[in-house]
């Protein structure tokens, strides 16, 4: 019970933080803000990549949080990280402006946690017996 409340706890936190993210890239930048960013920083196909990145973190974050289709939302926030990582963070310094850290942290919090994501989730009262979306089935 309290390593599922503490998967609770972190897919909670690191939900809020995909959340904000995405949220800032649907709404305050925009994606036309955001894919302009993206394609300074030489991000590919920056419209799509915006597009990408601002959908999977507002509803991958959501996801995390409800514990639902958590190995795809672990899966797609990692592979989001991953892209941070490579195209913009990767030539920074691991720690400061434009440190790498962050999407490192996130990226491999959200892939363990969308495996590992606890009993408390809606992954286990909606796919009881699918393996794929509740690794914990019989």
């Amino acid at each position: 019970m309290v390593k599922d409340v503490a998967a609770l706890i972190g897919r909670i936190a690191v939900g809020i933080v995909f959340i904000a993210h995405g949220w800032q890239k649907w709404t305050e930048y925009g994606l036309a803000g955001t894919a302009g960013s993206f394609e300074k920083m030489g991000v590919p196909m920056p419209s799509v990549s915006a597009a990408f990145a601002a959908t999977v973190e507002l509803a991958g974050g959501l996801a995390l949080i409800a514990g639902l289709a958590l190995p795809i939302a672990g899966v797609l926030l990692a592979v989001n990280m991953a892209g941070a990582f490579v195209f913009v963070h990767a030539s920074g310094p691991l720690i400061g402006q434009g440190g790498s850290e962050l999407a490192i942290v996130l990226g491999a919090t959200a892939l363990a946690l969308g495996f590992n994501g606890g009993a408390y989730a809606l992954d286990r009262v909606l796919f009881k017996n699918n393996k794929v979306l509740n690794p914990a089935a019989a």
